[in-house]
């Protein structure tokens, strides 16, 4: 199952994006050719531009983590451009990838592709076993969709596209659009910026009370190479850091890294998302693989990150 990327020509799509350029960080130690494509470039909702892309370029392995992504506002307000998009994204990228004898292809999902009310920890089984979280429920179809489509391929034509679903991420690259960003970058944001105007309290939304597990991107990355090498099977692949904690007690580890003394104040009059979500690692763990960056060490890195985006107005 072995399979060694050195020397390839390897396609990180999405190499932007905090996950893809994650990737390209990790893979700078593998001895492989590293391809990417700007957006200007290479428009992955079209599917003709898509096929001349690899035509011209032949890669011999894909990291396909490109993606219309966002948060619980932007998932529940553009429900349409969440499917849509990213439907075309995957499906034009894994065709394409067929169509030019990529020799392996990883997919990268969601963990919101599992039910709202999974067993915890959440088994890469649970897939399909409920309803899902109608905040994401789009972004989560699509997700569904691409898993399927890589084990339809796998099935009719024996190719080694794999797939891998990630917990909730943060870290390097992250998006800090309060309108568009995830849970983490969203509450670094608003204690920084509580900090910074030195108010008296910093407003989160919901209860505090669902339950969350993150991982840093690098770590991310890091699993997803070691995946790349080392796995090829029909079933999607967790992965997670066992790091759980509710939102509220992540509040008050970001206030406590970025030196923010104030009140923290519950919004109960928006929602909380899924009230628990686990994943169950086992899998990816007897693979040979754990994480290595803990949630309080990623979280004062971040928050320097963020920090350093102000410093030079990138933010």
């Amino acid at each position: 199952m072995s399979y060694d990327l050195l020397g390839k020509r390897v396609y990180v799509a999405g190499h932007r994006g905090m996950v893809g350029s994650a990737i390209v960080r990790r893979l700078a130690d593998e001895g492989c050719i590293i391809l990417t494509a700007t957006r200007a470039e290479l428009d992955l909702k079209d599917q003709a531009a898509v096929n001349a892309w690899f035509e011209e370029y032949k890669p011999d392995a894909v990291f396909l983590a490109a993606a219309k992504v966002g948060g619980i506002l932007a998932n529940d307000t553009m429900p349409a451009d969440f499917l849509y998009d990213n439907l075309m994204i995957e499906t034009n990228i894994i065709k394409a990838a067929f169509d030019v004898n990529v020799e392996k292809l990883l997919f990268l999902g969601s963990s919101c592709i599992y039910p709202k009310f999974a067993e915890q920890p959440i088994k890469e089984s649970e897939l399909l076993e409920g309803a899902l979280e109608p905040t994401n429920e789009w972004y989560a179809i699509a997700k569904i969709a691409g898993i399927k489509l890589c084990q339809a391929y796998r099935k009719q034509h024996g190719v080694d596209y794999i797939s891998a679903m990630p917990t909730n991420l943060y870290g390097t690259g992250d998006n800090y659009d309060l309108e568009s960003s995830h849970v983490m970058p969203a509450l670094i944001r608003k204690v920084e910026e509580a900090k910074n105007t030195d108010a008296d309290n910093v407003i989160m939304w919901g209860t505090g009370s669902p339950l969350r597990e993150f991982m840093h991107a690098d770590d991310c990355a890091d699993a997803l190479v070691f995946l790349m090498q080392n796995y090829s099977g029909y079933e999607h692949v967790n992965i997670g850091s066992g790091q759980e904690v509710s939102i509220f007690e992540l509040m008050q580890m970001i206030a406590k890294a970025s030196e923010f003394s104030g009140e923290i104040v519950k919004d109960t009059t928006k929602p909380d998302g899924t009230p628990r979500k686990l994943m169950d690692s086992t899998k990816l763990k007897e693979l040979g693989w754990s994480p290595s960056i803990a949630m309080e060490e990623g979280i004062v890195r971040t928050i320097q990150e963020f920090r350093n985006l102000v410093k030079t107005a990138r933010i």
